[in-house]
């Protein structure tokens, strides 16, 4: 029975959402460090997304704003984003984009690489990863 379970889970995790009061200010903020184009979802009036691109098959999640369902804290879940391939480069534009690093890279180990963790512009507490 273990062995179907891990053949129908990929991954753990199959979509994530960041809350942020500002979404054109979060959406610089992670475009900026992450060198990437978020992609804009109108949802209606009071709901308003922007994706973070994916591969086929991988896995993805979005910053999200809404005036009653999305809260950014620094407490709760801690996402990590990938931020390969060396995570130092993204976290050296952390500052620039309004964000504050709270802890510097550090390693895991030999086998699951690197880790830091920043705040980003709307309070939220979010996590690097990458294997070097």
């Amino acid at each position: 029975m273990e062995s179907k379970m891990m053949e129908k889970m990929k991954n753990a995790v199959a979509w994530f959402e960041i809350p942020v009061n500002n979404l054109d200010r979060a959406k610089r903020f992670y475009e900026g460090i992450l060198d990437i184009e978020l992609i804009d979802m109108d949802l209606g009036d009071e709901f308003k997304m922007s994706m973070f691109p994916v591969v086929p098959g991988g896995v993805s999640g979005a910053i999200c704003k809404h005036k009653e369902y999305y809260k950014p804290s620094k407490e709760g879940t801690l996402v990590y984003l990938n931020a390969e391939p060396n995570l130092q480069s993204v976290l050296d534009r952390v500052i620039n984009f309004g964000g504050k690093v709270l802890q510097e890279k550090t390693p895991i180990s030999d086998e699951y690489g690197f880790m830091a963790i920043l705040q980003d512009t709307e309070g939220n507490r979010i996590a690097l990863h990458s294997s070097k």
